[in-house]
């Protein structure tokens, strides 16, 4: 009989006030896709539309980074502090934002609180629980996401349809601080890091900075308004992200080597490809085809539904399935979803049910695919690298979706401006299309089973939010 885990005042304290951290964030994630066409609507600024998106998610990086280290030299409680007020502050600068360029910068803002957060609640369960109640703990943060990704957009866009877009900002501005106060005493006792890991913790966080510069120039020079400065900013770009990209991520994964290497480049290409179509599904269907901000939402409340069962269908398949085969069923799915959502813009087909129903099968291989890689990469990782493997698995993602949407907005915004909106979103969908292809044809270079001794499969989730 399995022993009860048992926690303290203390710890109920702290879990309460985590999940709640987690919860925010998701809601926030899930909401702005569906508030962000009548923000444009108001604002105008199609042109950085992606940028909302890739903004968030390269500061983002930044945010992890030093908070992990700051939480190993100086415990976790100030940069659980920062972060939260980081991401308070950047709602409230998106929420009153008199033009797209300040939506944005309170997306770059929120992006720091947000790694910061993300950071500390992982290091607070190693810290602040036992390696028995460790498990659970992490089951729970996972269930933080299923309430916001079925009402979250639904919510997001009744609140922007009934009031205003802003309130889906503002709302949640103050009460982030006070949870964050409340959870302030469990989170002061828990111990600093006892030993570094190898290697400079202050260099990674170079790199982490490094990084998003190089990859902010790279996805500028996508909108830049001529050759002459985009071709630099490309180049300058490149040259500041490989080096840090080469450190930070295992051996073969920018060359898709066989192995691990391949399963992280399959990770990164599957959140390229799928987010950077999520990120417009709400325009096509509110603004588009004019079907209102909560019917732009439903489709994202059917994909975190369905990302989830895929990821709890891996759950059970993994033990006696090919890896291969599952990773390729959930890279077919992901394609069709695609396909069918780029008939929305341009089809006299009922807008909400189609798609609703494309993204629904798309967040269903996605679950199955996304779960694959990260399972794949978690269990190839070698002893005593268990973390490092983690941060590259949270890189992937982070830069995934930076360039998911950043490029598909780039696309959008030159279609917009030249053939029209419906037009650019569709030859955008159709890149990601290509992207998730690509994927696919790497699939036979990742591990078909489990190694021997491979690590337990991590706590199935809705997956990262834009």
């Amino acid at each position: 009989m399995q022993e009860r885990t048992t926690w303290s005042p203390g710890q109920r304290l702290l879990t309460a006030g985590l999940v709640f951290m987690v919860t925010a964030v998701a809601f926030e994630g899930l909401a702005v896709p569906t508030v962000l066409p009548a923000t444009l609507d108001d604002l105008g600024g199609l042109v950085l539309y992606g940028w909302a998106f890739s903004g968030y998610w390269l500061t983002n990086l930044i945010g992890i980074t030093l908070a992990g280290v700051e939480a190993d030299r100086r415990g976790p409680l100030l940069p659980f502090l920062a972060g939260t007020v980081c991401f308070a502050i950047g709602l409230v600068v998106a929420g009153l934002a008199p033009s797209m360029e300040w939506v944005v910068a309170g997306r770059v803002i929120q992006g720091l609180g947000g790694g910061a957060i993300g950071s500390i609640v992982y290091v607070a369960i190693a810290r602040g629980y036992s390696t028995s109640a460790q498990p659970r703990m992490i089951a729970v943060i996972s269930s933080a996401w299923v309430v916001p990704g079925l009402v979250g957009p639904a919510l997001a866009g009744y609140i922007t349809q009934e009031t205003s877009w802003r309130w889906a900002f503002l709302g949640l501005a103050p009460l982030l601080p006070t949870a964050a106060v409340a959870v302030a005493a469990p989170l002061a006792r828990l111990r600093v890091g006892e030993s570094a890991e190898g290697g400079d913790p202050m260099r990674t966080v170079r790199d982490a900075l490094q990084l998003a510069v190089g990859a902010a120039a790279l996805l500028g020079a996508l909108s830049a308004p001529s050759l002459l400065v985009g071709v630099p900013a490309a180049v300058v770009g490149a040259l500041l992200a490989r080096g840090p990209l080469q450190r930070l991520l295992p051996p073969g994964s920018l060359s898709a080597q066989p192995g691990r290497g391949a399963a992280i480049a399959v990770l990164a290409l599957l959140t390229v490809s799928f987010l950077g179509v999520e990120a417009f599904v709400p325009l096509a269907v509110s603004s588009l085809r004019g079907a209102g901000p909560i019917a732009g939402g439903l489709s994202l409340s059917a994909a975190a539904v369905t990302w989830a069962a895929g990821s709890w269908l891996l759950a059970r398949l993994a033990p006696r399935r090919s890896r291969r085969t599952l990773a390729a069923v959930g890279l077919g799915l992901i394609l069709a979803g695609i396909a069918l959502e780029t008939l929305v813009p341009i089809t006299a087909l009922p807008p909400v049910q189609l798609a609703a129903a494309a993204w629904a099968v798309a967040g269903l291989g996605m679950g199955l695919a996304f779960s694959t890689a990260t399972l794949i990469c978690i269990e190839t990782a070698p002893p005593g690298g268990e973390g490092a493997t983690s941060a590259a698995v949270q890189l992937a993602n982070a830069l995934g979706i930076a360039f998911g949407t950043g490029v598909a907005g780039a696309v959008v915004s030159l279609g917009a401006t030249t053939i029209g909106l419906a037009p650019g979103i569709v030859i955008a969908n159709l890149l990601m299309f290509v992207v998730a292809a690509l994927a696919l044809s790497l699939v036979p270079r990742i591990p078909d089973r489990a190694p021997p001794g491979a690590h337990a499969m991590p706590a199935p989730d809705r997956g990262p939010a834009l």
